[in-house]
């Protein structure tokens, strides 16, 4: 049965950060993610980690200027040095935590640049990142981002996203397939899967219903078959609970109560 992790910044949003930990364990959770938890020590987010039972799959290294609308900065000319400082403080709160993957975020094309002209600046980018991650035993995504939700998103599609990892060629770097973002921007979501598990890039994957990113119970995607054909295909990683609940979070969680019961069976 599929492995889930609870999204600590989108789920849970009616409890304090501190108490997200025991609400998601609570409902059966052994995995969290958090999106940029460095506001928060270390230290604080790994006791809580160990209180209550779960392990941190996947954290964002630091966007840049989030408030400005920056998402990343692997794609901007000039920002290489503050790209490696983002990097550098990502996998040493990760290693503190005992979280084994980072998704770096690849950030908003220029409307004068192009992502042809940018693409060598992303694999110089990566490859650093790559090499400081490998030194530390840790792994990194990228993941293809729907233009609806972020606007110029250097990264869009999974056949860009898989050429880009043939280019870079890095064993520890990977695929963090979002089913929300693939289906906005180009559907036939299976095949994808089916792909990137042939490549064997699949680092990570995270669901959320289509079009409105709330509990995946109903709308465009048929959630089930994809978790599902994850089993089929012998998928053994974590799938990132990314979703907006309607109302309050547990009390949304009927679609993946069946899951949840299989897995302690």
């Amino acid at each position: 049965m599929p492995r889930f992790a609870a999204n600590l910044s989108l789920l849970y949003m009616e409890h304090a950060f501190a108490d997200r930990f025991e609400a998601a364990a609570r409902d059966g959770f052994e995995a969290v993610e958090i999106l940029f938890p460095y506001e928060h020590p270390a230290a604080e987010v790994a006791a809580l980690l160990q209180r209550h039972g779960l392990q941190a799959v996947l954290i964002n290294a630091p966007p840049g200027d989030f408030a400005a609308g920056e998402r990343g900065l692997a794609c901007l000319p000039g920002r290489e040095a503050e790209f490696r400082a983002s990097v550098e403080q990502a996998l040493a709160y990760a290693r503190a935590i005992a979280c084994p993957r980072v998704h770096i975020m690849s950030g908003i094309v220029a409307r004068e640049s192009s992502r042809s002209v940018l693409k060598p600046l992303w694999l110089d980018n990566l490859r650093w990142a790559a090499e400081a991650a490998a030194r530390m035993d840790l792994r990194l995504c990228i993941e293809p981002i729907n233009a609806r939700d972020m606007p110029g998103y250097f990264l869009n599609r999974q056949d860009q996203a898989l050429e880009l990892l043939a280019a870079l060629a890095a064993p520890n770097v990977g695929l963090q397939m979002d089913w929300y973002h693939c289906q906005i921007v180009e559907g036939d979501v299976a095949t994808k899967l089916r792909r990137a598990i042939a490549a064997g890039v699949l680092e990570h994957v995270q669901l959320a219903g289509v079009p409105d990113r709330q509990e995946p119970d109903e709308g465009e995607l048929r959630v089930d078959y994809l978790l599902d054909l994850l089993d089929r295909l012998g998928y053994a990683g974590h799938v990132g609970c990314e979703y907006r609940p309607r109302a309050g979070t547990s009390a949304g969680l009927a679609w993946l109560q069946r899951f949840i019961d299989g897995a302690r069976q």
